[in-house]
């Protein structure tokens, strides 16, 4: 019997409000391989209707976070019939889906780096919404180096850091240190190696303390605005505080502030 056929490659695990994901393929750097994209686009399926949930920690098991896609997976299809044409747009498009799932889910997702983040795991990390990095973590975009340009780990990295910064680290395949990625922007908060989980966790129980009704219109309003031109973004945040202040949260928070009390959410 083949027991690592068995053993899952996400771990799933609640925290009171807080959901936490783990990549757990630690032998393989806990790469993307079609199962892992699978299992991550199935988790924030489930996420995205559970009302319980209020913020999603992504953690890793072992010492990468992850090293990108499964280059063995991939290359194994270059004996099929069309090179692997049909295999790797299979792949890339499945993977880009499940990272904009992450931008569409309602709750709030930090990244609990521990260590090296490469290719499409250095997108993962710039796709969630917060990141957490220990020292020990490192990042880059090494495709150049293999012959194959991280293309879609650039539309994530370009949304969080100066397009110099972004450049570089996509024409040198450079790693860059947790210091430098909390300087340009790729990650929030740089802890002691081994505390990043709990930094993660205490930012995510945070948010939990908050509106979720609030929270998800926060969220969705972020990233809309930002496809937007600057009349446009006024325009529609506008639109938004509106429909916000009719809300029965802002309603109460602005009650209890007014009342120097702690408000109490219905998340609605």
């Amino acid at each position: 019997m083949n027991i690592h056929a068995e053993t899952p490659v996400l771990l799933r695990e609640r925290q009171g409000e807080i959901a936490v994901l783990v990549l757990n393929r630690p032998a393989a750097r806990n790469s993307l391989s079609e199962s892992l994209i699978a299992a991550l686009a199935d988790a924030f399926a489930d996420l995205a209707g559970d009302a319980a949930t209020r913020a999603v920690v992504l953690a890793a098991n072992g010492p990468a976070f992850s090293a990108g896609h499964d280059l063995k997976e991939l290359t194994a299809h270059r004996s099929d019939a069309d090179g692997g044409r049909a295999y790797f747009r299979k792949v890339m498009q499945a993977c880009s889906a499940m990272m904009q799932q992450i931008v569409a889910l309602p709750q709030p997702v930090v990244a609990a780096v521990q260590g090296v983040a490469t290719a499409a795991g250095c997108q993962l990390v710039a796709t969630c919404d917060l990141a957490v990095a220990s020292e020990a973590a490192e990042f880059a975009t090494p495709g150049v180096d293999i012959g194959l340009f991280c293309s879609t780990p650039m539309v994530a990295l370009t949304r969080n850091v100066p397009r110099k910064v972004a450049m570089e680290m996509l024409l040198t395949g450079e790693k860059i240190s947790a210091a430098q990625a909390a300087a340009h922007g790729l990650v929030n908060r740089v802890v002691a190696p081994g505390h990043e989980r709990d930094a993660a966790l205490a930012l995510a129980r945070t948010i939990a303390s908050k509106s979720r009704y609030t929270v998800g219109i926060g969220k969705r309003a972020f990233y809309r605005q930002m496809e937007l031109g600057l009349r446009e973004a006024y325009d529609y945040a506008a639109e938004v505080m509106t429909e916000n202040m009719m809300a029965r949260d802002a309603a109460e928070g602005i009650c209890a502030f007014i009342e120097k009390r702690k408000p109490r959410w219905e998340d609605r």
